[in-house]
């Protein structure tokens, strides 16, 4: 006989199975929810034979004014039809419009009063800042004007006539407009005031009118930015001119131009040292020499000249007060440099973390996807946002006056770091739409942002990733969530929704679903099929599907399609013996006294009241053969229907017989409504524990309840379900046999005081 396994699961299938309506199931394939494979984008999730993509390239003359905190700009777009189809007019958008008072945005602002009320909520009852695009021309390149109508935030451009496949038409644009105070009104860019020094940081975006994008997917992307919903841009090739205060110190998108121009002699020595420094940053300004020149307020201008190649946006960060750091990454033969711009209001946290955790991050991230493909990549730090554009992104993560900051302070800012560089992949490079999708660029990036946060330092306190940390949003109110799969203006709990979740149920599907090589394989052949293309959610969806060989579909469908929520309860335990048919065996005094040994509480007290008072103990000759016989004695007649019982059998079953096995049935039922493989762990009698991994594919035949027999030779002690905290699991209360309730802890809040001290201060006293 064949060994048997020391632990043997077995499917009961039986009267426990619910008829479905199968097309209501939970394993239903995406082939309604998903666009048809076409000669642009394939079945496997790829681009297709078909595939194109516009281009917009861009050259620029841009002029800071520090005195009046404006910006004034020029551009020639030159424009590139690649698409099959005649485009009968153009889309631009104009994002900063949304800051203009007769915005959308500040018309559906909505809100009420209270009877407490801050400033930060008042400020916006009376907005007034003169914000948006002031567009003085649209040319052409004869320099005659061309037509066009301006819809909020987006500018149609009126074409003559149709743009053809392969044509291109170029466009100039004169504008400026007012740059906003973050600290007051907010926003992504803008610009800090230091009032002791009269000072000014700007981190400048979204600054100048921008090609929407056209695609076989959307047409024209020209749905409005609110807000929220981020970038939907083309790639191109930018030249750009900024001019700023002589004494300003400008980081930007592109290499720049004209080092001998706008750098000392020294500064230029310094980059070139920290071309070939890989281990610690080196200073190109210090903060010695950043203190000194944020007194200067230097009257001449002068102009940074920037180029960059494939880029689909562009955005700069300009200051008197920057300190400016620099260090080499070894990425397969290139070498790229991470490099930090940032006030001395960021030291100390800033010089010793930020460039160190650019590099980090560039090198995390290159393992998982792709090499970083550009030359830098910039860190900036403001006053408290975060936010991403090709190879610069600006930070928050301010530490006190004196020098201290908090571990939420320290580790923010590691987070933000990492998240906002990260960026650079997702959606710089693997270019999603924001816009339309916010969860392909937030959640892909949160969930590699996790992963690097691993490998920066043990027990690092990541905030989002682990499936623990989802459980308390998935198990709310359905009317406070909405599936991943919504736009992103209509989202409810933009956090937890594009951020948390989605980077949540990759790390599941990496971890327990696939496995880490077939995911980590999986999820390189994406971002590698649509580096430097527009990739959609059907496009991740297929390509993880066919390069992992693996059916995702009942995964996607629960995780993005619905706001179902993890809950599997293991309802019940039941435990079983074969009848081995042996009197011996089965007629052993101890065995039937220990099958005895729970009484009904009835017959525990009749026991005692009627002991010697019953009718047959008045009366012996009422007591027979059957009174007075030992059960427990075996009989020869027993003996002999055991031995023909024995004739009957197989050596296998013999064997069988012989290992007197343990059958325990175990009841599990859907709770949550969302599918997923069931997790055990099994402890036994004498100590030991086994580990049982079940696909989700058990719920197939039944998508709300299932009972499954394991065999043992051990004795079974107690079952955990999900013991390792990998299925998001929203309630552990029915994990357990037996029945265990976890403790909760509830806190007495008491709002922190605003001269309480952080840790560092605490230990500095």
């Amino acid at each position: 006989m064949r060994a048997l396994p020391s632990f043997l699961s077995l499917m009961l299938l039986g009267g426990t199975l619910i008829a479905q309506n199968t097309n209501q199931s939970k394993f239903k394939q995406l082939y309604e929810e998903l666009p048809t494979p076409n000669m642009y984008r394939t079945g496997g999730g790829a681009p297709g034979s078909f595939y194109y993509q516009q281009q917009a390239d861009y050259s620029m003359d841009i002029r800071l004014d520090d005195a009046t905190q404006r910006i004034y700009g020029e551009e020639v777009i030159t424009y590139t039809n690649n698409s099959p189809d005649p485009l009968e007019y153009l889309w631009i958008q104009l994002d900063q419009n949304m800051r203009a008072p007769n915005s959308m945005t500040q018309k559906i602002r909505n809100g009420g009063v209270s009877d407490k009320m801050s400033y930060g909520d008042l400020k916006y009852l009376f907005y007034d800042f003169d914000g948006g695009f002031k567009i003085e021309y649209v040319k052409d390149e004869n320099d005659q004007a061309v037509p066009f109508y301006i819809n909020n935030t987006m500018m149609r451009i009126n074409l003559d006539k149709p743009l053809a496949n392969g044509e291109q038409k170029v466009l100039k644009i004169k504008w400026w407009y007012n740059i906003n105070d973050r600290n007051k009104i907010g926003g992504r860019s803008g610009y800090e005031y230091f009032k002791d020094e009269d000072n000014y940081l700007y981190t400048i975006a979204q600054f100048f009118p921008r090609m929407a994008v056209y695609n076989d997917v959307e047409g024209w992307q020209n749905k409005q930015f609110l807000g929220r919903g981020e970038f939907a841009l083309p790639f191109g090739n930018y030249d750009v001119k900024i001019t700023v205060p002589a004494d300003h110190i400008v980081g930007s998108t592109g290499k720049l131009q004209n080092a001998d121009e706008v750098l000392s002699e020294e500064q230029r020595d310094r980059w070139e040292k920290a071309q070939n420094s890989t281990t610690d940053p080196v200073f190109i300004v210090t903060e010695s020499e950043a203190k000194k020149n944020e007194k200067s307020k230097s009257k001449q201008e002068k102009t940074w000249h920037f180029q960059a190649g494939n880029v689909r946006d562009f955005a700069f960060a300009s200051s008197r007060k920057f300190i400016w750091d620099a260090m080499a990454v070894k990425l397969g033969n290139r070498t790229v440099m991470a490099v930090s711009y940032y006030p001395k209001e960021g030291n100390p946290l800033w010089e010793r973390y930020s460039t160190r955790v650019v590099a980090h991050t560039l090198k995390v991230y290159s393992k998982y996807t792709f090499d970083y493909p550009y030359h830098k990549a910039i860190s900036v730090h403001t006053d408290r946002i975060g936010m991403e554009y090709p190879m610069i992104c600006f930070n928050g993560g301010r530490p006190e006056k004196d020098g201290t900051y908090s571990k939420r302070t320290k580790y923010g800012m590691i987070s933000v770091i990492i998240h906002e560089v990260g960026h650079n992949f997702f959606p710089m490079i693997v270019n999603s739409d924001e816009r339309q999708w916010t969860w392909m660029d937030e959640g892909l990036n949160t969930f590699v942002q996790y992963l690097t946060e691993v490998e920066w330092e043990k027990d690092y306190p990541s905030r989002r990733g682990p499936a623990s940390l989802i459980t308390d949003y998935m198990k709310a109110e359905s009317d406070q969530q909405m599936p991943i799969m919504t736009n992103s203006e209509s989202i409810l709990q933009f956090g937890n929704n594009a951020y948390g979740k989605p980077a949540t149920a990759l790390n599941i599907l990496r971890e327990t679903v696939l496995g880490r090589e077939l995911f980590d394989y999986a999820f390189r052949v994406y971002c590698q099929r649509w580096m430097f293309k527009h990739p959609t959610p059907a496009d991740f969806f297929r390509t993880m599907e066919d390069a992992s060989g693996t059916d995702l579909d009942w995964f996607f469908r629960g995780w993005f399609f619905t706001t179902d929520h993890v809950d599997i309860s293991l309802d019940n335990v039941r435990w079983f013996k074969l009848n081995t048919g042996n009197p011996d065996v089965e007629n052993a005094r101890e065995r039937k006294e220990a099958l005895a040994q729970r009484k009904f509480i009835g017959d525990l007290r009749n026991d005692t009241l009627l002991e010697g008072k019953r009718y047959a103990d008045q009366y012996p000759a009422m007591n027979d053969f059957y009174n007075t016989n030992d059960d427990f004695v075996v009989l020869s007649p027993d003996r002999e229907k055991y031995e023909e019982y024995q004739d009957r059998l197989d050596d296998e079953e013999k064997e069988l017989l012989r290992k007197d096995l343990n059958y325990y049935e175990l009841s599990f039922t859907n709770k949550g409504g969302l599918v997923m493989p069931v997790i055990l762990e099994f402890t036994f009698t004498d100590g030991s524990k086994q580990l049982e991994r079940i696909p989700a594919e058990i719920w197939l035949r039944n998508e709300y309840a299932f009972n499954k027999v394991f065999v043992s030779q051990k004795e079974l002690q107690s079952v955990e379900l999900d013991p390792y905290l990998e299925t998001a699991d929203t309630d552990r209360d029915n994990n357990y046999w037996p029945p265990r309730q976890e403790p909760s802890r509830f806190e007495l809040f008491k709002e922190k005081k605003k001269d309480e001290l952080n840790r560092m201060q605490e230990a500095q006293r």
